[in-house]
């Protein structure tokens, strides 16, 4: 998997959107207002993806392609490493699950927002 193929699948879901907040490295995807996934332009061996916290532990454990996510909130973010132990499938699977977990979180007013866009 590359980084092209993670993006065209972020960028698929629903009320996605790609910016650069940070610097013109650290390509974001949110899903209306709220980031669930990063991946570093300089470092695209790798994509950060919110998680449950039980399951980020249970992910670490299990595979040595994923640590706790470098400059984030460890309990809920992980780096996952493209190529690795971790399954092409699987990754997919946690990009969906980070995008749940944003949602998961959204006040009335994204909520609202969300269901507003097609």
């Amino acid at each position: 998997m590359d980084i092209e193929t993670i993006r065209e699948y972020c960028l698929n879901k629903k009320a996605v959107f790609e910016c650069f907040p940070f610097d013109d490295v650290n390509l974001v995807f949110k899903v209306v207002d709220r980031m669930f996934a990063l991946i570093d332009l300089e470092k695209p061996d790798r994509i950060c993806l919110k998680c449950n916290p039980e399951y980020a532990i249970e992910l670490r454990e299990h595979y040595d392609g994923i640590d706790g996510a470098y400059h984030f909130n460890k309990k809920y973010w992980n780096q996952v490493f493209i190529e690795s132990d971790v399954p092409d499938s699987l990754i997919l699977k946690l990009i969906d699950h980070s995008y749940e977990e944003v949602i998961k979180k959204f006040t009335r007013k994204q909520k609202e927002a969300y269901h507003e866009l097609s």
